[in-house]
């Protein structure tokens, strides 16, 4: 009996079927390598624009009243262009990756999980964005407008801000990741709860706890003051309501589901 001929309609769902492990490090070593590709295109490409990006990076410094930037090293503006091109590769590279990624797990998963889990993907990078988008429109111009009101006279003495280039390229990148990452976090409490790692109730239970490890984040990846980090606190707490809200709504659709199945 031919292999097509064995197959089962549970395996024509999905499942994929078993692969020796030499075929799966072979399928791995292959999306591995069509993302590094997809990254050093992006890198070359972003690292001939690197001044045009850090322009636009530089855009909220401006408009808080600072018009100029430092090196205090000779290889400090060089390196600076690196990490700028990388950042943006690495920015626009994702969607390859992510498909990539997806390319190599969906073999494995039945229909029924593929269907789960592709929302979930498909909104990482919306999320992400939203929560960069977060951090260079509203936070990173407080952030800098209280930073930056310590210049002026003391004492008779004048306090001037002489910003680094490569100081102000962390403070700008520490902002932009830490709140595109913190916006992923409905897709991560969506994903244990799917998998069965905790439930609605036990999240529900956890609220509190959430609010005060809310606030310790903000402490930690932003400015000492208290707007900037109410800015990045108040939208974690509402996230967490949003994703109790996401899974009661796909509780109750995965319920109805069950009752509108036939045995």
């Amino acid at each position: 009996m031919s292999e097509e001929a064995r197959l089962t309609p549970e395996d024509e769902e999905g499942a994929g079927g078993k692969m020796p492990l030499l075929d799966h490090l072979i399928e791995l070593r292959s999306r591995l390598l069509k993302s590094l590709v997809a990254i050093a295109i992006a890198f070359g490409v972003c690292l001939y624009f690197a001044r045009q990006i850090f322009a636009v990076l530089v855009q909220p410094l401006v408009q808080a009243g600072q018009g100029k930037l430092i090196y205090t090293q000779l290889f400090e503006a060089f390196f600076v262009e690196i990490k700028v091109a990388l950042f943006a590769a690495m920015m626009i590279a994702f969607p390859v990756l992510a498909n990539q990624l997806w390319k190599f797990i969906a073999p494995g998963l039945y229909r029924q999980e593929k269907r789960a889990l592709l929302p979930f993907i498909l909104a990482t990078p919306i999320l992400f964005g939203i929560g960069a988008s977060f951090a260079y429109f509203i936070t990173i111009p407080v952030a800098l407008k209280f930073l930056l009101g310590y210049q002026g006279d003391i004492g008779g003495v004048t306090q001037e801000a002489l910003p680094s280039v490569g100081h102000y390229l962390s403070f700008t990148m520490q902002f932009i990741m830490a709140f595109g990452i913190a916006f992923l976090l409905p897709i991560l409490l969506m994903l244990i709860e799917r998998a069965g790692l905790v439930t609605r109730d036990q999240l529900v239970s956890a609220r509190r706890y959430m609010i005060v490890g809310a606030f310790i984040i903000a402490a930690i990846f932003t400015p000492p003051d208290i707007l900037s980090q109410l800015l990045l606190a108040v939208p974690l707490t509402l996230l967490y309501e949003l994703s109790l809200l996401a899974i009661w709504f796909t509780q109750r659709r995965r319920k109805k589901g069950a009752e509108t199945t036939p045995e």
